[in-house]
């Protein structure tokens, strides 16, 4: 699906770009919450599975069962990821939900070397470390007092910090099985256990599937083209070129990108702490990536 010759880094920089304009189209929805993760997830998955069964029939015949499950157990992780997440977008700002949902990188690192038996230095935990504190410091405005959210926003960060953690999930199986397993193939299998949870979860709250305005198959479309397949299955890409740590911290990119874009579109103004914490996240970014390049 993707050109052999772009390079690893080049197309993660492209997908958190793709990904930052997820909360903004979800803050632009009236639809509820999971109904909106439920389409985003099912068109991206009608997006790419016809390209994945024309081009990878033996692929999918040599999907060994462990392995499919595995996928899609992936898959459920990733739905309550986009459940908790964009939930906690109806009771915080996007800045402090987009930021703790990626504070995965806590639970990745750990997972790594329990589980992928990859070694984390001390240079890439203080990256990681660094970048944690600045997101820390984005949500603290959102605490105090005067805030928009002062009164939600306790719910909204613990529903966001929720999706963080099965975040780590979708990331870790990821690598393990991105090793073995072609990219649409993979995407496709998860993709589909995430929608059939999905509308599970829909199901049983009793949400509307139908009766929508056009303007919201229109977001639900965009979220599938932009955050969906630009970002989401361009990261599943990455993950078997990159390290999943640097993949993991490197997505802290996207509450920087979330907040400008909520700033411009939404009118919400980021305080100092949310700059602040902006600027230092960035530099954890950077500190990993490099950190992980040299191999120090």
């Amino acid at each position: 699906m993707f050109d052999p010759r772009v390079s690893p880094p080049v197309a993660l920089g492209f997908s958190i770009l793709a990904l930052s304009t997820s909360a903004i189209l979800v803050r632009w929805s009236v639809a509820p919450s999971v109904v909106v993760a439920f389409y985003r997830v099912l068109f991206t998955l009608l997006l790419l599975a016809p390209v994945a069964l024309a081009r990878h029939r033996a692929d999918f015949r040599a999907l060994s069962a462990r392995d499919g499950l595995v996928a899609a157990v992936t898959g459920i992780a990733l739905a309550i990821h986009f459940a908790a997440w964009f939930e906690s977008l109806e009771w915080t700002s996007v800045a402090a939900s987009v930021t703790l949902v990626q504070t995965q990188p806590v639970f990745v690192a750990v997972g790594a070397v329990l589980l992928l038996d990859e070694r984390v230095t001390a240079r890439t935990g203080g990256g990681i470390a660094l970048a944690l504190c600045g997101a820390v410091v984005m949500s603290v405005s959102d605490l105090l007092a005067g805030s928009a959210f002062a009164g939600t926003a306790l719910y909204g960060n613990a529903l966001a910090v929720l999706g963080a953690v099965m975040a780590a999930c979708y990331v870790l199986a990821g690598r393990s099985l991105r090793q073995r397993v072609a990219l649409l193939p993979y995407v496709t299998v998860v993709y589909g256990a995430c929608t059939l949870c999905l509308l599970g979860l829909a199901l049983a709250g009793g949400e509307a599937l139908t009766g929508y305005p056009p303007r919201e198959w229109a977001l639900f479309l965009a979220m599938a083209i932009g955050p969906g397949v630009l970002g989401h299955t361009v990261v599943n890409w990455a993950l078997a070129h990159l390290e999943s740590s640097v993949v993991s911290v490197s997505l802290l990119g996207e509450p920087v990108g979330a907040t400008l874009l909520a700033l411009v579109l939404l009118a919400e103004v980021p305080g100092a702490f949310t700059v602040a914490g902006g600027a230092v996240v960035l530099a954890g970014i950077v500190v990993t990536a490099r950190a992980q390049r040299l191999g120090t």
